[in-house]
Parts: C-alpha cells; sequence; structure tokens
C-alpha cells in the first residue's frame, strides 16, 4: 500500500467515516427526512471541504516530498496555495467535511463531533505539532508561523520572503 493510500485510510477515513458511524450508532440516529436548504449547506461543504483535502495532499506530494502521516512526513515545507492563508488546511478540509455529514445526515451529535474533532486538534497543533515541524523546518516555519494564522485563513495570501522557503 503506498504511503498516501495508507494515510488517507488510517487518518482521514477514520475520522470521517469509522468514528462517525460509532457516533451514530451510539446515540441511535436513525435516518429522517431533511430540509433541502441543510441539504444543499452540506453538499457544498463537501464539495469544498473534498476539492482542499485534494489539493492540500497534492501539495504535500509534490511540493513537501512526503504525506500527512507521521511516518512519511513532507522533507519540504510547503507554503503554497491554501498554505499560505491558513497553517492546517487539511484539518480545515476534515472539519468542513464534518459539518457536511451532520448537516447531510441531519445529525447533531456528528456537530457535536465536529466540535471535538475540533478541540482535540487545537489542543494537538500548539502542543506537539508546531514543535515538531519548527525543529524539523528551523526559522522557515518560525516565519511562516509568525505571518499566517492556524485556523481562520487570512484574506490575502502570505508571500513568504526570496530564500530557500519560497522555493518550496
Amino acid at each position: 500500500m503506498s504511503g498516501w493510500c495508507k494515510a488517507v485510510v488510517l487518518l482521514p477515513c477514520n475520522a470521517l467515516i469509522t468514528l462517525p458511524a460509532l457516533v451514530l450508532w451510539l446515540t441511535g440516529w436513525r435516518l429522517t427526512r431533511n430540509e433541502p436548504i441543510w441539504l444543499a449547506a452540506g453538499g457544498a461543504l463537501l464539495m469544498v471541504g473534498l476539492a482542499l483535502a485534494a489539493w492540500t495532499m497534492w501539495l504535500f506530494d509534490r511540493v513537501g516530498e512526503g504525506t500527512a502521516a507521521p511516518w512519511r512526513p513532507p522533507r519540504k515545507l510547503v507554503v503554497r496555495g491554501p498554505y499560505r492563508h491558513v497553517r492546517n488546511p487539511m484539518i480545515v478540509s476534515v472539519l468542513l467535511m464534518a459539518l457536511a455529514e451532520a448537516l447531510l445526515l441531519n445529525a447533531w451529535s456528528l456537530a457535536a463531533y465536529a466540535a471535538a474533532f475540533w478541540a482535540v486538534n487545537a489542543v494537538y497543533f500548539p502542543l506537539i505539532e508546531e514543535k515538531t515541524l519548527r525543529r524539523r523546518f528551523g526559522d522557515d516555519y518560525a516565519r511562516y508561523q509568525r505571518h499566517v494564522p492556524r485556523w481562520l485563513p487570512r484574506w490575502t495570501p502570505w508571500t513568504p520572503p526570496d530564500d530557500e522557503i519560497a522555493k518550496s
């Protein structure tokens, strides 16, 4: 199994299929009629989340020469595309898709799951992930951190200085 296949099966598939299914099962969720507005909103969020996930995975593979998985992390810092607006677009994409599931399935328990998913990542990233990235990429990552927000995208893309980070 390729690095990306394993990463997708083990990480986003568990976050978007296995755990939500468990939440639905534990809460006794039953399929009910849903309002068209919620279906449209859920469908839109799902499409945006899928597109963002595909784009970020492509950038990690082609530019970063790695995956989002800890067993094959990117060798180069990726500061292109959505990474110029927000530091964690992969997590944002999963969050968008989790919210889409809640809307599409009319399941507020999945909205609570999405909030818990974000809360866990809101703790994990500053305490563990960012420290690892600072060790791996040094001053380039520290500069990136100062200019690009963790969760809420900046309106204008950050342009890194003309050095190694800009060549990534």
